[in-house]
């Protein structure tokens, strides 16, 4: 696999190396020994898969209150989806910003989101679906979530209608969230 630094401290895109030849490739999608190796934590605790009939659906800002922040390997499985991430760790030199990486079938890049980061992402196509490795399990009560379209986070999302609950139309701006709500302070280390 080749991992990639993004901007901001703690994330990567991980793009697998297949192995081709006439019957199409073999490619490794994790191993605990390379995540350690770059820092990431090597196990996940639960899996999700995310469906979206409509181009334009839009999921996020989404995260969990401290102390049950996860870290997340996101794959598009079927379409395509335009990713986000925000960082929200206090202390951070980047906190309140944002990257993106386009995920598809296609290409099969994954996005590993550190603890302490806020995803969402915008469907390119229609049935695209989400596959999600979660570091920590859900926890009822500890999930929590930011405006997409928040002024101060300013996030370029592809142009075009979206397709968004009710729930996601009703999460605060970044700024009138208290910190300490957001993520735990941000650990210093690899990544």
């Amino acid at each position: 696999m080749q991992f990639e630094r993004l901007a901001l401290a703690g994330a990567w895109l991980i793009r697998p190396e297949p192995i081709r030849d006439e019957r199409g490739f073999f490619a490794r999608s994790f191993c605990a020994e390379e995540f350690a190796a770059h820092g990431l934590k090597p196990g996940f605790a639960q899996c999700n898969i995310s469906f979206n009939a409509r181009k334009g659906t839009l999921r996020g800002m989404h995260f969990q209150r401290p102390p049950h922040e996860e870290a997340k390997l996101v794959r598009c499985t079927a379409g395509a989806i335009h990713d986000v991430i925000v960082d929200l760790r206090p202390g951070s030199p980047t906190r309140g910003q944002w990257v993106a990486a386009e995920l598809t079938a296609e290409n099969r890049h994954m996005l590993y989101v550190p603890e302490g980061f806020a995803h969402g992402f915008k469907t390119l196509a229609d049935a695209t679906e989400v596959f999600y490795q979660m570091g920590t399990a859900f926890v009822p009560g500890a999930g929590a979530g930011l405006r997409h379209d928040d002024p101060a986070l300013a996030i370029d999302w592809p142009p075009g209608d979206i397709v968004i609950s009710d729930k996601d139309l009703s999460y605060p701006d970044f700024d009138s969230l208290p910190p300490e709500s957001l993520a735990a302070p941000m650990r210093t280390g690899a990544g």
